[in-house]
């Protein structure tokens, strides 16, 4: 896993076997590889999108878990993360919320019919067992055109065998199939999960990403993956 407030998680290292566009910068072979780049990762994870909202480490049903003072960090992060991402899900009504008799303060969650739709889990081998990572994704991106590119070469330190040469491509998209409990929930969204603000149809955005030339003289991306946007109190500008 990213840090905690990661905005986003590699997932598939993406290599483009495409050696005739170094040095003449075809935009338009840019654009189709970027496109394939997020198609194949939606095929490959099953993510109904491209911006997924985080919510934990979790099993549904699940019921929520005081914390206790042995937590380790690790475990006090994740019930922190669901402490704020579990009630407001079940408020915008991906999941279903039920008071825990006797226990002031605690709930049963599970997925509604809504929340399976747009569900995703990936599961990750943990130190006492595997870790069950869950999120709602919508939005898959529609890359419209590539607004510019820049080369950037790096001199390798003595004894490396070559220079690393970079290309940071800048494009725009629009995102399709955005659900309206994303459209009709935003400023909520936002204000739970600042890093990327919901986006919203008939808008276009802009993204820069790097791609790199190998040794073999072939560009390689390997940073292509959906935005995994953790919840968190911090404000971050990301408005773009």
């Amino acid at each position: 896993m990213q840090q905690k407030n990661s905005n986003f998680i590699k997932l598939l290292a993406l290599m483009i076997a495409g050696s005739s566009l170094v040095g003449c910068y075809n935009k338009e072979e840019f654009k189709h590889i970027i496109q394939n780049g997020y198609d194949k990762v939606r095929a490959n994870t099953k993510v109904k999108g491209d911006f997924c909202y985080y919510l934990g480490v979790l099993k549904f049903p699940y019921t929520d878990q005081p914390k206790l003072d042995e937590d380790s960090r690790w475990t006090t992060w994740n019930k922190e993360d669901l402490a704020v991402s579990l009630p407001l899900f079940a408020e915008i009504g991906l999941l279903s919320r039920q008071p825990v008799e006797g226990q002031s303060g605690l709930y049963h969650y599970d997925l509604t019919d809504l929340g399976r739709e747009y569900w995703n889990q990936y599961v990750k081998k943990g130190v006492s067992g595997p870790l069950y990572h869950n999120q709602f994704c919508y939005g898959p991106i529609v890359v419209e055109r590539v607004t510019d590119v820049t080369k950037k070469e790096y001199t390798r330190a003595q004894g490396y065998s070559y220079n690393e040469v970079n290309l940071l491509v800048q494009f725009q998209y629009h995102v399709i199939d955005i659900p309206d409990w994303a459209i009709n929930n935003q400023e909520k969204l936002n204000a739970v999960y600042p890093q990327v603000k919901v986006r919203l149809p008939d808008k276009s955005y802009v993204q820069t990403i790097k791609f790199y030339v190998g040794k073999d003289e072939k560009l390689y991306q390997d940073n292509l993956s959906y935005f995994q946007i953790k919840p968190t109190s911090e404000t971050i500008d990301n408005s773009k």
